[in-house]
């Protein structure tokens, strides 16, 4: 597993990653993480950490530091028989060569609609900038031998902007069980929140890309109508401190409490203290936290767009709304409690139901075999290549990772929109 973000760091790529090496070290497979250094990390046996610039332009990433003699002596000792990278470039690029020079399959998992996170880049939010990105990385999905979109509107934006190359639906998976037995209850008493308040929550980072300004909107309105509706939030980001002053202004601040970032037992116990959990994220790929709320019986309120609308289904298990509308949506989280208790149970019932499909253990043994089958194919490829077809396949690899950056290049300046003609090396 090869990621620019991983722990401590806390994300959705870090979770997935840890995820599904989780439940494949259960089967009795090795799993390595190939991950960039991180302020505050922790030495772990299973995590190979490269040198990287940390903090990088006043953020909480890192940016790996070319230093590829490291990781092909790491790739050598491990003798990986599949190779999986969640990132386009950086260790993504490192993890093309490796793939190549080892002659093992190269699996890639879309996780970011990265033209949505280009306000982190000094002067990146420009349309320029977005062809150059959505370009870059179906160009790269193209170089690999199987792509894993988490969810089907990926899979079909994917085909949409020119992949090729075979694509896999595969979410990533929750816990359902551990989470179906948080302690709704000892959260509350803990921290003040009565047993009869209809509470609404959210998890997440507190990033501008999760369109925390709308979703504060409607559930400020919320607060406002119900006198005993509270809001509990779960993240930390750049947002934070924004988000705190809005509501020390709005005067409603005391039914609202924001906890910082949660793991474990404490954050099953929140979703199962929730009555409904809101979402207003255009830039999901899949929003695993929606699974997750559904694993405690919480139904969601969501604005449709990618990734949520795989998991919510309106007036099924919460409510799915076509327009971005605050009225409407702080409607829609009063909807979900004015039910009859017959009602509400049944969409807690149906949340639930939905959850057990995104179970970790489902979820990881179909990626398991999509790996055997990406094996199979990869040494029926190699099986009667001399020495020289490695070499070229090896110089390949690098003119094809170079055409790639030049057609995005090209293609940035281009009047044309980034899923048309985008090549397939």
């Amino acid at each position: 597993m090869m990621t620019n973000t991983y722990r401590p760091f806390i994300g959705g790529v870090p979770r997935s990653i840890d995820t599904f090496a989780r439940q494949y070290r259960k089967m009795g497979h090795q799993v390595k993480v190939v991950a960039p250094e991180f302020d505050g990390q922790t030495e772990e046996a299973d995590v190979m950490r490269v040198p990287a610039l940390r903090n990088f332009n006043g953020t909480e990433f890192s940016v790996q530091l070319p230093i590829p003699f490291i990781l092909s002596e790491f790739a050598d000792s491990f003798q990986p028989d599949v190779i999986h990278s969640h990132h386009p470039f950086l260790l993504g690029t490192t993890a093309l060569r490796l793939a190549v020079r080892h002659e093992v399959p190269l699996l890639y998992t879309f996780h970011t609609f990265y033209e949505h996170y280009l306000h982190y880049l000094p002067g990146g939010e420009t349309e320029p900038m977005r062809r150059f990105v959505a370009t870059l990385v179906a160009g790269y999905a193209n170089l690999c031998d199987h792509v894993i979109a988490p969810s089907r509107f990926v899979a079909e934006e994917l085909r949409r902007r020119g992949v090729i190359k075979p694509i896999d639906v595969i979410p990533t998976g929750v816990d359902v069980e551990s989470i179906g037995h948080g302690d709704g209850s000892a959260f509350r008493k803990k921290w003040g929140i009565p047993e009869e308040a209809y509470v609404v929550g959210f998890v997440s980072r507190l990033a501008p890309e999760k369109n925390l300004a709308f979703l504060s909107d409607a559930v400020l309105e919320l607060l406002g109508a119900r006198e005993n509706a509270w809001f509990l939030i779960a993240g930390k980001g750049p947002l934070e401190e924004g988000l705190k002053a809005r509501f020390e202004h709005s005067g409603l601040a005391g039914r609202i409490r924001m906890f910082g970032n949660l793991e474990g037992g404490e954050l099953h116990d929140l979703y199962n203290a929730l009555d409904v959990f809101a979402f207003a994220s255009h830039t999901e790929t899949q929003g695993m936290v929606v699974a997750e709320a559904m694993a405690a019986g919480v139904p969601v309120v969501a604005v449709h767009a990618s990734g949520v609308s795989d998991i919510v289904r309106d007036g099924y298990n919460g409510r799915l709304l076509r327009e971005e509308n605050s009225g409407e949506f702080s409607r829609a989280l009063s909807w979900c409690g004015a039910l009859e208790p017959g009602a509400r149970l049944e969409l807690k019932s149906h949340a639930r139901k939905t959850a057990r499909v995104f179970s970790d253990e489902a979820c990881a043994r179909r990626a398991i075999a999509l790996y055997q089958m990406a094996r199979r194919e990869s040494k029926a490829l190699h099986e009667h290549e001399s020495a020289w077809d490695e070499f070229l396949n090896i110089v390949s690899a690098e003119w094809n990772l170079l055409a790639n950056l030049g057609v995005a290049a090209g293609k940035a300046w281009a009047d044309s929109e980034p899923e048309e003609q985008v090549p397939s090396p």
